[in-house]
């Protein structure tokens, strides 16, 4: 499986990911993950000891539904997705961190997932994040962002496990974006199985008169209106 997965990734179109991500902040991704893969993976969220927490969301004010952290060590497929993902998308990161960062003397974010792990067990982020993401038909999720800590990686990607239209309705996937002093601006996206978004987890660069600023941005997932909607949510730093 592995080897498939990985020879997956690499076929996909990073030029046109990485031009997406500087226009607008998200990406889409093709379907990486077959049917079955998908199936595995939503079957894994009945085993408990497979995940290191459950998070209701009502009881937060989150939104409606639950999700589990995964605990280490990662699902192979989990562990493959976040480690050849990383790979092709730092060099975006350490580019992004350039331009909001002009003075920055120093690459951001190493090349390998390993040695960006290192630096987040460094900081007291030792718990992984990878985490999969349950609502029934009234679930939602409110706009939020995914940082458990100091260190950050600005991009992570979400997974469709289920069918949209078949195996749910509503449910989309939300992006909420706020330049400044302007109105916010907002989109919306079903995402098919198997196939995922790349988007960014705080704040992106975008070009003005004056060199790059910043725009903040936020997600979370429209209500589902009928059926059952499972995704896969790959964040590469670790938590504390």
């Amino acid at each position: 499986m592995s080897n498939n997965l990985t020879a997956r990734i690499a076929r996909v179109e990073w030029r046109t990911v990485e031009a997406s991500l500087d226009a607008q902040g998200f990406a889409p991704v093709p379907p990486l993950l077959n049917a079955d893969e998908c199936r595995e993976l939503a079957a894994l969220y009945k085993d408990d000891a497979r995940f290191r927490s459950r998070i209701q969301m009502e009881r937060f004010r989150f939104g409606a539904g639950e999700y589990k952290y995964f605990a280490a060590p990662l699902p192979p497929i989990v562990q493959t997705l976040r480690t050849e993902l990383y790979a092709h998308l730092a060099p975006i990161a350490n580019r992004w961190f350039v331009r909001l960062n002009p003075d920055a003397t120093k690459r951001r974010f190493p090349e390998t997932l390993d040695a960006f792990l290192a630096t987040c067990h460094k900081a007291g982020q030792r718990r992984p994040t990878p985490l999969l993401l349950s609502y029934g038909e009234g679930g939602y999720n409110c706009l939020h962002q995914d940082i458990y800590g100091d260190v950050a990686f600005p991009l992570q990607v979400v997974f469709a496990l289920g069918r949209p239209g078949v195996d749910y309705s509503g449910g989309e996937f939300l992006l909420v974006e706020q330049r400044p002093r302007a109105q916010s601006r907002g989109h919306a996206m079903a995402i098919e199985q198997g196939a995922g978004v790349v988007f960014s987890t705080r704040e992106r660069p975008a070009a003005g008169a004056r060199g790059a600023y910043r725009v903040v941005m936020r997600h979370g997932v429209s209500t589902v209106t009928s059926g059952a909607r499972m995704t896969l949510g790959i964040i590469f730093h670790d938590g504390k």
